[in-house]
């Protein structure tokens, strides 16, 4: 399956995003997707799996619980295919830092003017 195939269900993105936080047992994940979804438990599982065989997440035995975490090697993958399109959002966040500067610029220059008028309201009388 492709990664974005993967990461195109918005269940196993949300599963991942919880993983996102540390490792996490699956009836704590299940418990979050259930509520959220109102899906049911092997339905849960099934996306598990699907992380699991396409590298996204990984499982380890404690006990009798089952804890998942993240593999981030695949979302390397998917972060090293986005570089071919960071352009097109890098240039305009670009803009957008030197227009947010500019306008700091002008508030400090405005704040500067301001303290430096003479305080006209309290003009004594001769």
């Amino acid at each position: 399956m492709h990664a974005f195939d993967v990461l195109g269900d918005p269940v196993r993105r949300r599963i991942l995003e919880l993983l996102a936080g540390g490792e996490r047992a699956s009836g704590a994940l299940s418990e979050v997707v259930q509520a959220e979804f109102g899906i049911s438990q092997p339905a849960v599982s099934q996306h598990l799996k699907v992380l699991r065989d396409n590298g996204f997440a990984t499982v380890r035995a404690e006990g009798t619980r089952r804890l998942y975490a993240v593999d981030t090697t695949p979302l390397r993958e998917v972060d090293n295919w986005l570089d071919h399109f960071r352009g097109f959002w890098n240039q305009r966040l670009d803009a957008l830092g030197t227009e947010l500067a500019r306008g700091r610029r002008e508030r400090r220059l405005l704040e500067r003017q301001d303290k430096e008028k003479p305080d006209e309201g309290h003009h004594r009388a001769a």
